[in-house]
């Protein structure tokens, strides 16, 4: 998978985007017949795709329900000005049956190839991907490979950090390495980007310090990871040694805070709030520096507009990891003694502890992202909203597959709402909307459509958005804490984080990267 020059772009408005001809996804398409490997391949993908047909066409993979406007009704968008993180409310499309709206695939990746794909963002008509060292941008609608891109962004070199997060007016912020792939590139360089048109508002440069509680001669080398996220009017780099504000108008410094030994900044979560992550090493001679015995967690809530500190958690001793699913209202998940996350916390506009919810040993599951890029608020299964938390019971497989999902209040950490998945599916929290929770219920047996639904914790309503089916070859894109989920304007997406190439050489073979459905042409009564 290779990306050259940025293609030139035509002027004025372009045209609507048409099926490419003589190239095919993975369903064949439209063009000349395809010989050897990939007609075996088509094949035994059409076999997959008749039988989620018959069994009710829940996707229905033609190019002709391709069309942006298939998706039905997008979401209603909360009143929010450019500088704001976006927040939608999605609502009901004009058909809950499953149609492709989007699809990103490659053919050409060679045995043992590794290609990292950190982020992914969609607009109303733009789905933006990071690939390597570039972020591209492929017209909704589309059956796309690389070649196909409406917009293409080259970095100096690869990314090394990203938020979810998008602003009101679609823009984002990923960082990079100053130049390529050599050893000495650190990860110092941040972009602002237009997800609509691919410009770069602007790009800047921070610092670097060493990881590790010393600094100096005998050091460990290694540098510290940076992150990046998004708060009103801001982007926040921590980068080890303190934290940057950027404006997001013009790119320029807001304002800078300093981190003193033995503490380093170490990941910040945005939103409606920012929340600064402190790694503090404390004493102890007869431990390593880098055991979690040593180690120390603070949070300092500060104002995206000058850096100010509004207050400051202190985590108990003995935590193995910190991370902050909700800057506001603040939620934090702790894993104490143990590498999974044991509870959640949240605290008060004062950041004192408000409510703690054990996870009960394993009985409820809360995931956050694990991957090399530095994400303390990616925790895909564990959903926000104003009063309440929302996470997913453990998986029970004994007699028939099921789970709930149940809400905790924030005020009190009592159990609120529970939704339950049904006999042979599984329920995942996506993220609010509004004050309803989108979730996915997958099915169990591949047979029975997949769905996503809208659960509403006020009046105990399911609210189905989209059935849907996925080839055989899909099926481990709706792993949450694998790749990315994101729903916006009344479609889903599903996305890898990264892609390898075959074990072995046996001719073209077609490697999903993303898929996106939306709500099919309504059926006439």
């Amino acid at each position: 998978m290779s990306f050259g020059p940025p293609p030139s772009m035509p002027p004025g408005p372009a045209a609507p985007v048409e099926p490419p001809q003589g190239r095919h996804g993975p369903d064949g398409g439209s063009g000349p017949v395809p010989k050897g490997p990939r007609k075996l391949l088509l094949g035994l993908l059409a076999m997959v795709l008749v039988g989620a047909l018959g069994t009710g066409g829940w996707l229905l993979w033609g190019r002709g329900s391709a069309d942006p406007k298939a998706s039905g009704t997008a979401g209603t968008a909360v009143r929010q000005g450019p500088l704001d993180v976006r927040e939608t409310v999605e609502k009901p499309p004009a058909s809950t049956t499953g149609a492709m709206a989007f699809r990103f695939s490659v053919d050409d990746m060679k045995p043992g190839e590794h290609v990292e794909m950190p982020g992914m963002w969609a607009t109303d008509r733009i789905l933006a991907k990071g690939i390597n060292k570039t972020l591209v941008g492929l017209s909704i609608g589309t059956d796309a490979a690389p070649g196909d891109e409406k917009w293409r962004l080259g970095l100096d070199g690869p990314i090394c950090g990203y938020t979810r997060h998008v602003t009101g007016d679609h823009r984002t912020a990923v960082l990079f390495r100053a130049n390529d792939w050599a050893q000495e590139a650190y990860c110092n360089q941040v972009a602002f980007v237009d997800l609509d048109d691919g410009k770069l508002v602007w790009e800047g440069r921070f610092p670097v310090s060493e990881s590790g509680p010393e600094s100096g001669e005998g050091a460990d080398p290694a540098k510290d990871r940076p992150s990046v996220t998004l708060a009103h009017g801001t982007v926040a780099v921590t980068w080890g040694g303190g934290t940057v504000g950027y404006d997001m108008e013009k790119g320029t410094t807001r304002w800078t805070t300093a981190t003193a030994a033995p503490c380093q900044d170490m990941g910040a979560a945005g939103g409606r709030g920012l929340i600064v992550r402190e790694k503090c090493w404390t004493g102890g001679d007869d431990l390593p520096a880098e055991s979690w015995k040593n180690v120390t967690y603070k949070l300092r809530k500060l104002d995206p507009a000058t850096g100010k500190p509004l207050w400051t958690y202190t985590a108990a001793e003995g935590i193995r990891g910190l991370d902050v699913p909700s800057a506001d209202p603040a939620v934090i998940a702790v894993s104490a003694g143990d590498s999974e996350i044991t509870e959640l916390i949240s605290l008060d506009d004062r950041g004192r502890n408000r409510a703690t919810i054990s996870l009960r040993n394993g009985a409820y599951v809360a995931d956050c992202a694990l991957s090399d890029h530095l994400l303390i608020d990616d925790c895909p299964t564990i959903a926000v909203g104003k009063d309440q938390v929302f996470i997913r019971s453990k998986d029970q497989l004994e007699k028939q597959t099921s789970n709930w999902i149940i809400g905790f209040d924030l005020a009190t950490g009592n159990t609120t709402k529970k939704f339950d998945s049904g006999p042979g599916a599984l329920l995942h929290p996506v993220r609010m909307s509004g004050d309803r929770l989108l979730a996915l219920r997958l099915s169990d047996d591949h047979i029975t459509p997949n769905a996503l639904v809208a659960l509403d914790p006020r009046t105990d309503e399911e609210v189905p958005y989209l059935y849907f089916g996925l080839p055989s070859e899909a099926q481990t894109m709706t792993l949450p804490d694998e790749n990315d989920i994101v729903v916006q304007n009344g479609r889903l997406f599903f996305g890898v984080r990264a892609a390898d190439g075959p074990a072995e050489a046996k001719g073209k073979q077609w490697s999903y990267l993303v898929l996106g459905i939306g709500g099919g042409t309504p059926r006439k009564p």
